[in-house]
């Protein structure tokens, strides 16, 4: 699997667990640290646990790729680094002060589901 089917595979298992506002970047040309960023909403701690669980789990069944959350969802963000692609799981008003998209506005949206 490269790397852009891994960050379409993490959208679908947003997707899958009800995230909201779910954004894929494109980093390639701006970023060293990190092809894409997959950025998505969730409206409570538990559901901010839940998505980050959920593309945890996806990713392990279809890649063997192992990773943990970082962050905690009572902080209103909870991330997952899969090295190449970065998942951002923001409670809204911590999406809105970070505003990660405005940050890295020179990398390309390739996708956004709302």
């Amino acid at each position: 699997m490269n790397t852009l089917e891994l960050a379409h595979t993490i959208v679908e298992a947003l997707e899958d667990k009800k995230g909201e506002n779910i954004v894929l970047m494109d980093l390639e040309k701006v970023a060293m640290f990190t092809s894409y960023f997959v950025i998505c909403s969730g409206t409570s701690d538990r559901m901010l646990d839940a998505l980050a669980d959920g593309v945890i789990d996806k990713i392990r069944e279809v890649t063997s790729i192992k990773a943990l959350p970082q962050g905690a969802s009572s902080s209103g963000w909870v991330l997952v680094d899969y090295g190449s692609v970065v998942v951002h799981c923001f409670a809204p008003e911590t999406r809105d002060y970070f505003n990660l998209e405005e940050l890295w506005k020179e990398g390309r949206v390739l996708l956004r589901v709302q």
